[in-house]
């Protein structure tokens, strides 16, 4: 398999972390038709980034999640992505993969609401992108939850999970009015909105929930219109056969043998796999 097969595989079955990660850069990449050579920076549209303007935000209400997608330079999108994966490896140990989606869209849409109003308060102007509010969100949100966890640093050894994020916290701080303020407010929202959804799922609400309704409602919708063909199908059949049977079987099967590659990943990382197990999986995938 080439390597372009191999991102298709990890993005199959890295789970929605690695999807999210793939959708931060498939955006970057796009955007770059956005970037201005004559002055060396991004321009984004105000249809994708988001304005503290009133009169833009109003509009264009998609943005409070859209700008969560984009980011301003290379080095902007990899030390979020690197954040991110760090974040979202520590968050699923604990929660559930509909939790986590629901976490990183909510919790943007909130940090860009604080956004927008604290800066139409100060009667600033501005617009911001970047998936920094929602990965504080994510990072707070683990740590609230284990913040005793221990994490093992290169050249610093172990660590608890509260002392990273407590720097990080503290270095938004320290810059909130050296430059970029709205991003510096977004992030800390971020944070806030992180602490409080575990919070408030460890006294039985859970806010995803809202998210994956919706996204349920949608994948439902188009589920409906393809299935009716199938059912009309099943009912012309005048006596059951074993076939159905069969496919659950050999269904199970193959199943077994995907476990037991993804059990294989898990323990010693997806290079260790064979190339028969790497095509196996490209092809279940499909």
């Amino acid at each position: 398999m080439n390597i372009l097969d191999d991102l298709k595989l990890q993005y199959k079955l890295g789970g929605i972390a690695m999807r999210v990660i793939y959708w931060n850069v498939a955006c970057f990449l796009i955007s770059l038709v956005f970037y201005n050579f004559s002055i060396g920076q991004f321009e984004f549209p105000n249809w994708l980034a988001l304005s503290s303007d009133p009169q833009v935000f109003m509009f264009k209400p998609w943005t409070f999640l859209t700008y969560a997608f984009f980011h301003d330079g290379f080095w902007h999108l990899l030390f979020n992505m690197m954040v991110l994966n760090f974040s979202s490896t520590l968050f699923l140990t604990y929660f559930t993969q509909k939790q986590y989606l629901g976490l990183y869209i909510l919790s943007a849409v909130f940090a860009g609401v604080v956004f927008a109003l604290s800066y139409y308060f100060l009667n600033y102007s501005a617009s911001i992108v970047g998936a920094s509010a929602a990965i504080m969100a994510i990072l707070v949100a683990t740590t609230t939850y284990q913040p005793l966890m221990n994490i093992r640093l290169l050249l610093i050894g172990n660590v608890k999970l509260w002392h990273i994020t407590a720097v990080i916290l503290i270095l938004d701080l320290m810059q909130f009015r050296l430059g970029n303020m709205g991003g510096h407010i977004s992030h800390l929202a971020g944070a806030v909105f992180g602490f409080i959804f575990i919070k408030l799922l460890q006294n039985g609400t859970d806010l995803s929930i809202v998210i994956s309704r919706i996204l349920d409602f949608f994948t439902n919708l188009f589920r409906k219109s393809e299935s009716t063909p199938f059912k009309k199908v099943h009912k012309n059949y005048n006596k059951p056969t074993q076939k159905p049977m069969s496919k659950i079987v050999t269904k199970d099967k193959t199943q077994q043998q995907i476990d037991e590659i993804l059990d294989k990943i898990s323990q010693s990382g997806y290079d260790c796999l064979t190339k028969e197990e790497k095509e196996f999986l490209f092809k279940a995938g499909k």
